[in-house]
């Protein structure tokens, strides 16, 4: 993914005067790819990214770039829902970073996020391989034969 940094942020101004499952009910009937709760989950998910950004960078309020998002998900959907977020991602219909690309950008779209005129879908292409992403932290680690602990 491209090192380019990119802004996505939540549009308060905005977000006051709609109502945020009524706008998912719009877009999805428009735009039935993805799972409804996969938008709740987004919004989730930047929250999270925020405010995990904060904390590292506290001059950095309420931006995040496509990859800072993109890893902001994937700590996010982790710690939420374990070895099950595979599973739930399929659920959603949702199968690489694109896919999160195309929902942020239904959600700028309907008002909900904000960006620059410089963002654009391809920062969320590539990414990261969703079975290494959300299996791997759960498979087993092979046992090292030279380590062995049953004497």
């Amino acid at each position: 993914m491209r090192a380019t940094r990119r802004t996505y942020y939540t549009n308060q101004g905005l977000m006051s005067d709609k109502n945020f499952p009524d706008v998912i009910k719009e877009i999805h009937l428009k735009d039935q790819r993805y799972g409804k709760g996969a938008y709740f989950f987004i919004r989730e998910a930047l929250d999270h990214t925020l405010k995990s950004l904060e904390q590292k960078k506290p001059k950095n309020k309420g931006h995040v770039s496509g990859v800072e998002l993109l890893e902001g998900i994937r700590d996010y959907a982790l710690d939420r829902f374990g070895p099950m977020t595979l599973t739930l991602m399929n659920h959603w219909n949702i199968r690489k970073c694109r896919d999160f690309g195309d929902i942020v950008f239904n959600l700028v779209e309907h008002g909900i996020l904000g960006r620059t005129e410089n963002d654009t879908l391809e920062d969320f292409e590539g990414g990261y391989n969703f079975e290494e992403a959300f299996e791997q932290p759960f498979m087993p680690h092979p046992i090292d034969k030279g380590d062995n602990q049953l004497n």
